[in-house]
């Protein structure tokens, strides 16, 4: 289906205020069920559950891939050893560690992760007020996210503990960490710079400094259990008309983003715990000569000393878009019908029932966009003084 002649549809609030309608109705069908699964069966099989709760994420999950696979029609050029993808990609657990520049950050990995079936098992860190917003925070409290209260000492137990449950998944799941703990602004470099210079650890150009300490408590839940790292860097040309956020996909702006992953066994990974810190600052390092020359020169490559890798395309499947029209139809169709019969009833009562509802499903569209837009990090895990912010 080609949606690229739609564009005076895409700009509509009316559409907008469909797919609002449709994802938090549909979200909440979904929450309910999650919550009774997880009372009545979870208890008796993890397995069952786990299998399950799969599908039940992903018709949440696949909605939102859908605004960027079909809705934006957004590219994704991906940067991966083809011998490796073929071997391990969407067959095997994996530690994720991505650079958190952009808002849609974690949406193209979602694209990404449903073009090769692991959509349903994406996990993430997350702060803990997340778990209490509908739709998303309430699927992934059912969902073995690892929540985190920003105290190294609570974090420390809650990610041993999380992480031993992700790995004994019966299908592969990729759990997502941004070490830089927040999205990637001016004021926040600036003090990155102050930091690492007062520290003596590495100044990067296109990067937060990264928080090692989470990382590091994540690793011994998962040796053995999670075969290897994927270093993540996402890149988005300065140059591109549309910029790279929720908003931009929602008006059906598309977009152009080069995915470059990189798989790192985890038998590589240093022993002592101090060697891991310095291991992902270098590996941040590395990620900011990639940047620098995606900059400079278009290419991942030209200038970081990194091993050229051909980028490639990956087909979108037709699911999520099968998803939404099921949805819409189940959904949608019917609250809109009574909404434009309580807008037009000639009834006050009435009118400000169907308006407060229409502002709802708006208000909570913002909120759940808002979700990406991370203004505050970890006050820990930056180095030798975890009490400093930055």
């Amino acid at each position: 289906m080609d949606f690229s002649k739609l564009y005076f549809l895409k700009q509509s609030r009316l559409i907008h205020l469909c797919i609002s309608i449709t994802f938090f109705t549909s979200g909440v069908i979904v929450n309910v069920a999650q919550c009774l699964l997880y009372l009545t069966i979870r208890p008796f099989s993890k397995t069952i559950y786990r299998k399950i709760n799969w599908y039940l994420c992903w018709t949440i999950y696949s909605q939102l891939v859908f605004v960027g696979d079909w809705w934006s029609e957004t590219k994704i050029f991906f940067y991966i050893d083809k011998e490796e993808f073929n071997k391990y990609y969407g067959k095997e657990h994996a530690y994720c560690i991505m650079n958190h520049t952009y808002e849609v950050d974690w949406l193209i990995g979602w694209m990404m992760a449903e073009r090769i079936g692991v959509l349903g098992n994406c996990k993430a860190y997350a702060k803990k007020i997340i778990q209490y917003i509908p739709v998303l925070g309430w699927g992934w409290k059912c969902s073995d996210f690892v929540f985190l209260e920003r105290n190294f000492d609570k974090d420390k137990e809650i990610i041993n503990r999380q992480i031993t449950e992700l790995a004994e998944h019966p299908d592969p799941i990729w759990l997502l960490l941004f070490p830089e703990g927040t999205r990637f602004t001016k004021k926040k470099h600036e003090a990155a710079i102050e930091f690492a210079k007062k520290q003596n650890l590495p100044q990067l150009k296109y990067h937060l400094l990264p928080r090692t300490k989470g990382f590091v408590a994540s690793l011994p839940s998962m040796i053995g259990k999670v075969p290897a790292i994927y270093d993540i860097e996402l890149a988005f040309k300065e140059s591109d008309p549309n910029a790279p956020t929720i908003t931009s996909m929602l008006f059906g702006k598309p977009l152009e983003a080069h995915f470059s992953l990189r798989r790192i066994p985890m038998e590589d990974l240093p022993q002592s715990d101090e060697d891991r810190e310095k291991f992902l600052r270098d590996l941040f390092v590395q990620k900011d000569k990639m940047k620098a020359s995606f900059i400079e020169t278009g290419d991942f490559f030209s200038t970081s000393g990194v091993k050229r890798v051909e980028p490639f395309e990956l087909e979108r499947r037709i699911y999520p878009l099968l998803n939404v029209i099921f949805w819409q139809f189940a959904t949608s169709v019917p609250i809109c019908y009574y909404l434009v019969k309580m807008l037009f009833s000639g009834e006050l009562l009435y009118f400000s029932i169907g308006a407060g509802i229409v502002g709802a499903f708006f208000l909570l569209l913002k909120k759940t966009i808002g979700m990406s837009e991370i203004k505050k990090g970890s006050s820990y895990g930056s180095g030798p003084t975890p009490k400093k912010n930055q």
